[in-house]
């Protein structure tokens, strides 16, 4: 090794050592209560060597001072305020959003994450998330009503006649078949049937894309913690074959809609029809791509998982899961079968399964926000001083934990839809479930839809049991430091319901619906 490059090395290790000795003494130097860190890993040691799950790694965090409005933690060399009072965060969220209005995003070189509305920032995402809103309207959502129906239907018809006895579903495996069908054909006009054909290129990709386990895990913690150095690096998390492939799609469809004056209610028209309009910036194919691979990869994921905790909590709840049946069988009753989108937005039940399932196990277990000028906080506790938050300090919500809170929520480990059949926890200060603010989930009423249209259909057609893989009760996976799962996967036994009524089940083979 050569003169400059020793010294060069000394230079970066002094530089390095000086950064982390300083970023880890940051809550001491404050008179911060907080968790003590170890070097890299900072607080989150136990998750990344999978000692314990993030679910409860962000319980204990959040559990570790209850008389606390905020605590210290570091993601791995990031400090990190951890949040506790509703109040505060309720002011961080809404009344003080122009001061947190950013997430740190995805820092790196894949364009599809850093261009998505997920991770833009300020004036940009605000004109995105504006041209995007419309295509999640109620009018919208009844025209995608059929298309999500249809997927749904022919999803319960190829499982039913899969189904053996003793057979053990994949749960996972199976819902993002669907969830890969209805966004194919919402968001880019393309019909597909992956249960027949599971190797068709969007599930395919959408299977890999989504995968964050071994490298690509350590390859996202690293562009968290050191993003410029990631963008130097050059590192990226999606292959140039996938990221090849969704920018093929949407410039092939956008082709194809232009030649054939093709027209459809979804979001990737809405991005077309701005071009050429004086009064609105167009968006530009990079920006198109991410856009829809955003949605693509959040109704690919979240909502299957969604739906295999919904699914696993009615199989470990019988007395809920045939409340539910009895539900839908009354609409199947008074409709002759044809299923309406006013009708399974009038199901109150499903909703409130819905709901519950997503306080226990909400798929983003935290929220993270970051300060753009200062912004003093409350002391911690009493008798301690105030901390005035500089530009670019973090902050995270934790919003399962917070689902688990007994001062929210009576009994808080008991699966009881029934608590939202109480219509003081809609709005509730307290439930987080898509995030609350200008921020939240631009897309939870399609996700919503999304998730009854195919419970509909499945109950009305099957049973849900445990069985020999199911974990029960639930304890969550430490495989990953990203994925919210159940330790032994979701797995249960599905058959066909026998006291279905003859009608009923002629009526739905046939796909009647409106």
């Amino acid at each position: 090794m050569d003169f400059w490059s020793i010294l060069l090395s000394i230079v970066i290790g002094v530089f390095s050592i000086n950064y982390l000795f300083k970023n880890f003494n940051f809550f001491k130097r404050h008179g911060v209560i907080h968790i003590s860190p170890i070097p890299i890993l900072g607080s989150m040691s136990p998750v990344i060597f999978r000692q314990t799950s993030l679910v409860d790694f962000i319980k204990k965090m959040y559990n570790l001072n209850m008389d606390a409005k905020y605590i210290g933690m570091y993601a791995t060399t990031n400090p990190v305020f951890l949040l506790h009072d509703p109040e505060l965060i309720k002011a961080v969220l809404v009344k003080n959003f122009e001061v947190f209005p950013n997430r740190r995003g995805f820092a790196g070189n894949d364009p599809l994450f850093s261009k998505n509305l997920f991770s833009l920032q300020g004036e940009q995402w605000r004109n995105v998330r504006n041209l995007l809103s419309p295509s999640f309207t109620s009018s919208k959502m009844k025209n995608m009503f059929t298309l999500m129906s249809e997927c749904a239907v022919n999803f319960v018809q190829n499982l039913s006649e899969s189904l053996v006895s003793d057979s053990d579903i994949n749960l996972k495996d199976v819902f993002t078949k669907y969830t890969n069908d209805v966004i194919a054909t919402c968001a880019f006009g393309i019909k597909v049937d992956s249960m027949k054909n599971p190797e068709n290129t969007f599930y395919v990709y959408g299977k890999d894309v989504t995968n964050f386990s071994g490298l690509r895990s350590l390859k996202f913690l690293f562009l968290r913690t050191f993003p410029k150095l990631g963008r130097f690096l050059n590192i990226k998390l999606i292959s140039k074959d996938a990221e090849d492939f969704f920018r093929n799609i949407i410039q092939t469809t956008i082709a194809t809609r232009d030649a054939e004056h093709i027209t459809r209610p979804d979001m990737l028209q809405l991005m077309m029809d701005v071009r050429g309009k004086d009064d609105r910036r167009a968006l530009d194919i990079d920006d198109m791509v991410a856009q829809a691979f955003v949605f693509f990869l959040g109704g690919f994921d979240t909502t299957s998982t969604t739906l295999c905790f919904v699914a696993h909590s009615l199989a470990a709840n019988l007395d809920v899961q045939i409340k539910l049946r009895q539900e839908i069988d009354k609409v199947l009753d008074e409709s002759g079968g044809e299923v309406t989108y006013e009708a399974i937005n009038h199901l109150e039940y499903l909703e409130a399964v819905i709901n519950e399932t997503l306080r226990m196990y909400s798929p983003i277990p935290f929220l993270e926000r970051v300060c753009e000028t200062d912004y003093e906080l409350p002391p911690a506790l009493p008798g301690e001083k105030p901390f005035v938050m500089k530009k670019g300090m973090v902050i995270w919500i934790p919003t399962l934990a917070i689902h688990y809170d007994k001062k929210y929520y009576d009994n808080p480990e008991e699966f009881r839809p029934e608590r939202f059949l109480n219509k003081t926890y809609h709005n509730s200060p307290y439930y987080f479930a898509f995030g609350v603010g200008p921020r939240m989930c631009i897309a939870n009423r399609f996700a919503l839809l999304e998730v009854k249209v195919l419970l509909f259909h499945l109950l009305a057609r099957c049973e849900l049991k445990p069985c020999a893989k199911t974990t029960l009760p639930m304890r969550f996976s430490k495989k990953s430091a990203f994925v919210v799962a159940p330790e032994n996967g979701f797995w249960l036994n599905i058959q066909c319901r026998s006291d279905m009524r003859s009608d009923v089940k002629s009526t739905i083979d046939n796909g009647n619906m409106s």
